[in-house]
């Protein structure tokens, strides 16, 4: 009789998820295709949540577009549509003033590096356009290079090319003397066979994800801008997860920016054995003269970002200073 009301009780508590926690649920939407780092990062995040909570929470994810799109994804979390989303926050120029400041050509030359420095300093300032979601993590892509259809060893070959570009990389190219023309990525390679274009200004590992390397024989290392990307939540989300959920999450922050710069790093050495192998590539470096060429050059670039965040009310001359003394400090570290 005993062991009768025992099991009755075992079963109705389990029946109202009295021994058991209810499995959570999340939705996480991201632009670019599966195959690309933005979502191969997405993926490993899943993963490492889904692991460390010992299952308690579940990550539906969804690539290339298929929940949101790269400009309505930051007010589609806003507002709910989905749970999570990766942000590129150049596609909404005048939005991130902040973060912006990592779009300036100063000689990153990896998305790691670059990725601890756009964590550390969102940690720092904490910019108020965040303040409406959970900032979950943040990382940045590779530098930004040149991809030809012939040799450019100089800013007189640079001269007059008609090159694909968007945002920084378009007013960079204008400074250098080349001519930026603005198309989306999927119709670059018809543009290059046509003879449309002469190249891109872009990470190198689109040679691989889009098989550039087909259509641009020539690389040369410029070491360019790079674009920041955040991980976000929408807040009344986070609000509700356990305490136990959200500590997880908060310890994947900094561990998966550095993650996601070393995967792209990897990723892009790949992409130039790719080219090598497969189509008989070069790769260019420019003399130290010419670096320093581009260098003053792209001075103006510096003081236009100065103006327009103080404009916006940012203490611009400290957050330039804050991420070249961070850039240096990690990049030291590497080279021991």
């Amino acid at each position: 009789m005993i062991k009768k009301i025992f099991m009755t009780v075992v079963l109705v508590l389990g029946f109202y998820g009295l021994g058991s926690a209810e499995t959570i649920r999340l939705s996480y939407a991201n632009f670019p295709p599966a195959n690309t780092f933005p979502s191969v990062q997405m993926e490993r995040w899943k993963q490492e949540v889904e692991a460390r909570t010992g299952g308690k929470v579940k990550i539906d994810t969804y690539p290339g577009g298929s929940l949101l799109g790269a400009r309505n994804m930051f007010r589609g979390v806003i507002q709910g549509q989905a749970d999570i989303g990766n942000l590129s926050m150049s596609y909404q120029p005048g939005v991130f003033p902040m973060t912006s400041v990592l779009e300036l050509p100063v000689g990153f030359t990896s998305a790691r590096v670059a990725s601890i420095v756009l964590w550390e300093l969102y940690e720092k300032y904490q910019p108020k356009e965040f303040e409406q979601v959970k900032v979950l993590t943040m990382f940045a892509n590779a530098p930004s290079n040149l991809m030809t259809r012939r040799p450019v060893k100089s800013l007189d070959d640079l001269k007059g090319l008609e090159i694909r570009a968007s945002g920084t990389a378009s007013r960079i190219l204008e400074v250098l003397g080349a001519t930026p023309v603005s198309m989306p990525m999927p119709e670059t390679p018809e543009a290059l066979q046509r003879g449309m274009v002469s190249g891109l200004l872009s990470s190198l590992e689109v040679l691989l994800d889009f098989n550039f390397a087909a259509y641009t024989p020539y690389q040369t290392r410029l070491d360019l801008q790079i674009y920041p990307f955040a991980v976000v939540m929408n807040k009344n989300k986070w609000n509700s997860l356990p305490e136990d959920v959200r500590q997880v999450m908060e310890d994947l922050g900094r561990e998966q920016a550095i993650w996601t710069g070393k995967y792209m790093d990897g990723h892009v050495q790949n992409a130039l054995e790719y080219a090598q192998d497969n189509y008989d590539s070069q790769l260019f470096e420019l003399t130290p003269a010419e670096y320093a060429k581009i260098s003053s050059k792209l001075e103006v670039l510096i003081d236009e970002w100065k103006v327009e965040a103080t404009r916006k009310g940012l203490d611009a001359d400290a957050i330039f200073a804050d991420m070249i003394r961070i850039k240096e400090y990690y990049e030291s570290q590497a080279q021991e």
